[in-house]
């Protein structure tokens, strides 16, 4: 796991907010960025950051590109962080 990545990528909300909308099942980029005043651009380099640090997953079906979480990745930062917060503490 590329941490540096992945906390880069969870800085932005908009990132954050993708992610939370993810949970709910796969969408396309279109649907996506229909929930954001931002440029289809935006939302295509979100998305990239998103991918590279491995907290999404694409899957082109016809001239569609489906998001999917990648809880995996997720679940890691989590034990990781909770590994700071240390035992008894």
């Amino acid at each position: 796991m590329g941490l540096q990545n992945t906390m880069k990528a969870l800085s932005d909300p908009i990132r954050r907010e993708i992610l939370g909308m993810l949970k709910g099942g796969r969408l396309s980029a279109g649907e996506i960025g229909e929930h954001f005043p931002v440029s289809g651009a935006a939302v295509s380099k979100h998305l990239s950051v998103l991918k590279e640090a491995d907290l999404i997953r694409d899957t082109r079906e016809g001239k569609f590109i489906y998001y999917e979480l990648n809880a995996s990745v997720l679940e890691e930062v989590m034990l990781w962080l909770t590994g700071l917060k240390g035992e008894g503490k």
